[in-house]
């Protein structure tokens, strides 16, 4: 009877491992998320800044002689 019982308690500490490494696993992925979507922000703000400056650039050039 002893085995029996054992087993299940093993079992059932695996799980709850199992289960505390899939909510380390999801918060990590969360916080990877928040991280790829600032600085998906980022990049697109310095494209857009780049943009712009291009923009004025090709407007000083036309006024050159």
């Amino acid at each position: 009877m002893f085995w029996p019982m054992l087993a299940i308690a093993l079992g059932f500490l695996g799980i709850a491992v199992l289960g505390v490494l899939a909510i380390k696993v999801f918060i990590e992925a969360q916080r990877l998320g928040h991280q790829v979507t600032r600085t998906t922000e980022r990049i697109n703000r310095a494209a857009e800044d780049l943009e712009h400056a291009a923009t004025r650039l090709a407007s000083t050039g036309k006024t050159l002689p």
